[in-house]
């Protein structure tokens, strides 16, 4: 039986999840060599040390999630948000503040995000839901009420932190989980205009109640132009320019960054593509980009390849939260849009974010080898999960 299921996994994506998580940790150590020893007064391999632990514990929660069948997760779900939502109350009341967030619960040394949870929790419970409601999913009121209110409601514990990032994220990972299940044209119009709807609403409530704050409009001004204020507010972005046109093609060699010497706030977190362009250059960067891209269009493919509507949505839902976390930390360290502080998925130090990234990953192998085995017995090869199988899709 584990013989057939070793065979039908997507190896290809496993390999380049250990290729990218390596580079991470390697440029992890050398990011933050000198930041542990003289901000925080650790030992020079203190985050190296902590990355690789997350990384030995996401890898055994991967092989779990990777051999458990996705379809239980939607027995479980529920429950699963309840925690959740649980997790950002308690945030709310004993959040540890960290750059202006409270975002995370502190456990004596161990720190915990809840809204990374919410990230991969949303994909589920949208996944199951809409794959349910398929027969009338175009009836706007009674498909999308509920969804699209526990996904405002989630969204609103996390902008209240405030992390403003991690609700964009959110919000854009549900909105391509909606938009993908099979919704025509009017419904989508219907989206579109209570998209807009709520924007006109909530854009003069956040600026009467100051959570427009002036930090939020000077990330804005500064992006614009950052060395207006090179020595302030855009210190970092200017840094990071520096760092990044300093690295030329090939780099100036692994643990040679001249940037990561107090120059460049958050080098290991926020800004490590910044030093990656420095040490490894263009060669280095364009090795990172490659394979987050690979990762996303392999799971893309593989959501148009499944041959079913929960599996298929579970896998657009995370590459969607690959992408647009890619997109929010490499946008903002380019200065196309504000800095936000979204890590760079599998690359950046975090423990939360990593372990989540990898179980996330885990479901979407498992998805691959459920795929591959469907694929195989239309062709005539049993499937040794025919019982979890057939059981699975009977209950949905």
């Amino acid at each position: 039986m584990f013989k057939k299921m070793f065979r039908n996994y997507d190896y290809s994506i496993i390999i380049a999840l250990v290729l990218l998580c390596s580079i991470g940790l390697v440029m992890v150590y050398s990011a933050s060599v000198i930041t542990a020893v003289s901000r925080y007064d650790f030992a020079p391999d203190h985050f190296y040390q902590r990355q690789k632990l997350s990384l030995i514990i996401g890898a055994l929660v991967f092989f779990v999630t990777m051999i458990v069948p996705y379809q239980l997760y939607a027995r479980f779900i529920k429950g699963i948000l309840a925690l959740v939502v649980v997790g950002l109350f308690l945030v709310s009341l004993f959040g540890h503040v960290s750059n202006n967030a409270a975002s995370w619960l502190r456990f004596g040394g161990l720190s915990i995000q809840p809204s990374e949870f919410v990230k991969l929790a949303i994909v589920l419970y949208l996944a199951m839901v809409l794959e349910k409601r398929q027969p009338y999913l175009n009836d706007f009121k009674r498909a999308f009420t509920g969804p699209v209110l526990i996904v405002i409601f989630l969204t609103g514990l996390i902008a209240v932190q405030p992390d403003f990032g991690t609700a964009m994220i959110v919000l854009g990972i549900a909105a391509a989980v909606l938009l993908c299940s099979g919704i025509n044209k009017y419904t989508f119009r219907k989206f579109l205009a209570l998209g807009v709807g709520c924007i006109l609403v909530i854009l003069p409530i956040a600026w009467m109640t100051g959570y427009i704050s002036p930090t939020r409009i000077a990330r804005v001004t500064t992006m614009l132009d950052p060395f207006k204020d090179a020595s302030g507010e855009g210190f970092q972005l200017v840094n990071a320019y520096i760092a990044m046109g300093s690295g030329g093609f090939f780099g100036a060699g692994l643990g040679q960054s001249v940037q990561k010497y107090g120059y460049l706030p958050e080098s290991h977190t926020d800004a490590i593509i910044a030093i990656i362009a420095e040490e490894l250059g263009f060669v280095g960067v364009a090795t990172v980009l490659f394979l987050l891209a690979f990762i996303i269009i392999k799971t893309l493919l593989l959501a148009k390849k499944c041959q079913d509507v929960y599996g298929s949505l579970i896998c657009i839902g995370i590459a969607t939260t690959i992408g647009i976390q890619a997109f929010f930390n490499l946008g903002g360290i380019t200065g196309v849009i504000p800095l936000t502080g979204v890590p760079l998925p599998f690359v950046s130090y975090g423990g939360t974010s990593i372990l989540l990234l990898l179980a996330s990953m885990g479901i979407v192998v498992n998805i691959s080898m459920f795929t591959n085995y469907r694929s195989k017995k239309a062709e005539g090869e049993e499937s040794p999960l025919r019982a979890v199988d057939s059981k699975e899709e009977s209950s949905f």
